[in-house]
């Protein structure tokens, strides 16, 4: 079944793929880290996103853009360790209390519970002696059913997008039409509460004619509570990812109970270790609801992170750490996401919020100047 995988945002990542590329060619010339900081954003840790490692996408993950192949991971891995100073979550937290990081720290993360941590990712970690942090769903491990972001995959690689627009129909009637795979993780995911994902997942469980237990079997996707256990007896940090992969900003504060605190919970069952940091689903700093920031602060939490490629400045906020998702291997394309396209980000949102300080005080300004003619004229 071949699915329209090019919506606006596919064709935007392909132009910046054009654009990484280019800006990789820095990497060829020397001093090129020195050129990086020209641009003036302010950046100390980097921290890096990996979700999937595997030979090559199935039916269940092509569509995500999550996949890493061994060979990419371990040169990503080669790249980071030969260049970069790698730290853990300890180093991380320590400089929040004086302790410097080491020069141009960076910090490995890993995303979604799939059973490649175990088999490809933790191995290659400690060949090339780099700590890292493993946010987990529990809701996945096992292999009891699938993530549900892996569960739209499946279903749509093998039924095709007619079938998700149906099944969409029959959870939410009236929703508008989904042209592309994309449209289901942008646009109809995080507008849906938490009781609309688990109708959705059962019609879509419904519609294949089996069950999840089967489904997630035939798989074999993600960790076992096994898995889990050696990641945190290896050294590995076992963070939290909410318990099933959910848009945040649908959650309502009697759902940070069912999603946040069991899923650390089990995780800290599971891996008889503390687990100090959350991944927000999705990377999005809309999901990072203020409600949310309270609640994590409250829980005891020590770090929360995001995935849009921004930089973190010395003493960033460490409940809004930022990370560069990347799943290629090339050191030029990795020194582009890296290095030159956070700071790049950085300073554009810097620039459109100072713009925005500057057009407010020009309307102030300009209000001023007409309440002061009112009041003229009123005087008149």
């Amino acid at each position: 079944m071949s699915i329209p995988f090019k919506s606006k945002k596919q064709q935007r990542l392909s132009w910046r793929a054009t654009f990484e590329f280019a800006l990789g060619r820095l990497w060829y010339i020397p001093g090129q880290f020195q050129i990086a900081r020209t641009l003036g954003a302010d950046y100390a840790l980097r921290c890096v996103l990996f979700h999937n490692v595997a030979p090559t996408e199935s039916v269940f993950t092509k569509g995500l853009h999550c996949t890493s192949t061994p060979e990419n991971f371990e040169a990503a891995l080669n790249f980071l360790s030969s260049h970069y100073t790698p730290v853990s979550l300890q180093d991380v937290l320590a400089s929040y209390e004086g302790t410097e990081l080491p020069p141009r720290p960076v910090l490995v993360t890993f995303d979604d519970s799939y059973a490649s941590a175990n088999s490809l990712a933790a191995p290659l970690c400690l060949k090339f002696k780099i700590p890292a942090i493993f946010f987990i769903n529990a809701d996945c491990l096992d292999n009891r059913r699938l993530a549900l972001d892996n569960l739209i995959c499946f279903f749509a690689n093998t039924l095709g997008l007619d079938e998700v627009n149906k099944a969409i129909e029959t959870t939410c009637a009236g929703e508008p039409r989904v042209n592309f795979l994309a449209d289901i993780f942008d646009r109809f995911l995080p507008m849906i509460s938490l009781a609309t994902r688990t109708k959705f997942r059962k019609v879509l469980v419904q519609k294949l004619n089996t069950s999840e237990e089967d489904i997630a079997a035939r798989a074999g996707l993600h960790l076992s509570s096994h898995g889990v256990r050696k990641l945190a007896e290896a050294g590995f940090e076992i963070g939290n990812h909410t318990y099933s992969h959910v848009n945040c900003r649908a959650l309502s504060r009697s759902e940070f109970g069912e999603e946040i605190d069991e899923n650390r919970r089990l995780l800290e069952a599971i891996s008889a270790r503390e687990v100090r940091s959350l991944s927000v689903p999705y990377g999005s700093s809309a999901d990072l609801t203020r409600d949310l920031q309270a609640h994590l602060r409250r829980s005891g939490y020590k770090a929360v992170f995001l995935a849009e490629g921004r930089t973190n400045p010395v003493r960033a906020d460490r409940y809004q750490l930022n990370r560069v998702s990347t799943t290629t291997g090339a050191a030029a394309t990795l020194f582009s996401q890296i290095e030159m396209l956070p700071r790049m980000r950085t300073v554009k949102s810097q620039l459109i919020t100072a713009t925005g300080r500057g057009n407010d005080r020009a309307l102030q300004v300009k209000k001023l100047k007409i309440s002061r003619r009112e009041l003229i004229d009123d005087t008149d």
